[in-house]
């Protein structure tokens, strides 16, 4: 009873079916910003751009002194590809896995796990996908992108974004920093 009990909080914990908000389509994220939010330098960052393996969907830079944008799922599939380096999977299997991703679109991103034996990756939507993986050998560490989602919203949602036209949104608390507070006080007289 009590395993069964610890199995299924750790299935839960692989596919979480709480409602998660849809992507927010009209805000991009500058360089400096997305790297705070997958955790990653910005020299990873710009390398990732410049080969292709993860490109700004919301505007890409324009020569020098232009910014790139990055859309919140841009930034997920950041977190997620630092999350398989740092487990050792080889860049050529990180790329396979992120143009899957790609062409998955939409938001089910959030209802699927990556599992991978450091090798390979393997894409998982049920708890019953996971344990033949593991029962077939494979598989030693999985990544909930539900999960890594909440991560990325709950880090943005601190962090100023702008839209494609250039006017920045920042973050409904940041007014309860001191500067932030003088300089509201001053656009409002």
């Amino acid at each position: 009873m009590d395993v069964e009990r610890r199995e299924t909080a750790s299935q839960s914990a692989l596919f979480d079916d709480a409602e998660l908000r849809p992507l927010p389509a009209n805000i991009g994220y500058r360089g400096p910003v997305a790297c705070a939010a997958a955790g990653i330098t910005y020299r990873q960052l710009d390398y990732w751009a410049r080969t292709g393996l993860v490109t700004p969907t919301i505007r890409d830079a324009a020569g020098s002194g232009s910014q790139r944008l990055y859309g919140f799922r841009d930034i997920l599939i950041l977190r997620i590809v630092k999350r398989l380096i740092d487990t050792g999977v080889s860049l050529p299997n990180i790329r396979a896995a992120v143009e899957h991703l790609d062409n998955r679109g939409g938001d089910d991103l959030s209802r699927i796990t990556l599992m991978s034996d450091g090798a390979s990756i393997y894409e998982c939507t049920s708890a019953d996908e996971v344990i033949d993986l593991v029962r077939g050998g494979q598989g030693v560490f999985g990544i909930a992108v539900g999960s890594v989602w909440r991560e990325v919203e709950g880090t943005l949602a601190t962090l100023p974004g702008e839209s494609p036209e250039g006017q920045v949104s920042l973050p409904s608390d940041s007014a309860s920093d001191e500067l932030a507070a003088r300089r509201a006080r001053r656009a409002a007289s």
